[in-house]
């Protein structure tokens, strides 16, 4: 099973060949991150994923431990949202790895892959800066959307 978020684009995001910048894509991509597992705020809907307490104060933090990414086709830039696809490739002790697809707007006429992207992060005591397990309310969360890691084309 996967999550779908949707996200715009942004005129900033372009670079001046007129499609999204590399570094963009990752933005994008924390972007659709912070969606699919920050508790929302009251009165806000979230997916079944977002469990994670956002700021310093809340005594764990999410800190990016690697970012590995292929870009497949330009992004040209369009006004429905992009589809991102996310799940996790794993679920170790104290780290995740979330996977991401990039697509177009599922209604588009011809479906594209933009990119996909593999982040590993590690959740850690705001404190001590140590790792921390995963809890067990978060694993249950997640767990429905443990799949296969991303087999890169190009390694």
């Amino acid at each position: 099973m996967r999550l779908h978020i949707p996200i715009h684009l942004r005129w900033g995001d372009l670079d001046a060949f007129n499609h999204v910048n590399n570094t963009s894509m990752l933005k994008l991509l924390e972007e659709a991150r912070v969606r699919a597992f920050w508790m929302p705020a009251p009165g806000e809907s979230a997916p079944s994923t977002a469990v994670l307490s956002s700021g310093i104060d809340q005594g764990v933090l999410t800190l990016i431990a690697r970012q590995e990414i292929e870009y497949a086709a330009p992004v040209p830039y369009q006004r429905r949202p992009l589809d991102v696809e996310m799940w996790f490739g794993k679920l170790g002790g104290s780290s995740i790895h979330v996977c991401y697809e990039v697509y177009n707007h599922p209604d588009s006429e011809q479906r594209m892959l933009y990119a996909r992207s593999t982040a590993v992060i590690v959740l850690v005591d705001a404190v001590t800066g140590r790792p921390v397990r995963i809890a067990p309310e978060m694993r249950a969360a997640w767990e429905p959307y443990l799949g296969d890691p991303i087999q890169y084309q190009h390694r």
